[in-house]
């Protein structure tokens, strides 16, 4: 399993929630410190998505 502590558009500085991405095989899921666990998806993209929407935070605008 590789988790992914880098990855600054999932990271939240808030206190009580950090989140992060993990790959397990072809699989990303989003895993935040509250104990909360997204969904499994092959789209790294769409973990992210996750974490963010667990946080309440915004969508990212290109």
């Amino acid at each position: 399993m590789y988790q992914d502590p880098a990855d600054p558009s999932v990271h939240n500085p808030s206190p009580g929630h950090t989140t992060t991405t993990v790959e397990r095989g072809s699989f990303c899921l989003a895993r935040c410190s509250c104990g909360w666990s997204g969904a499994a998806r092959r789209s790294r993209d769409r973990a992210r998505t996750d974490a963010r929407e667990h946080l309440g935070a915004p969508e990212p605008q290109d």
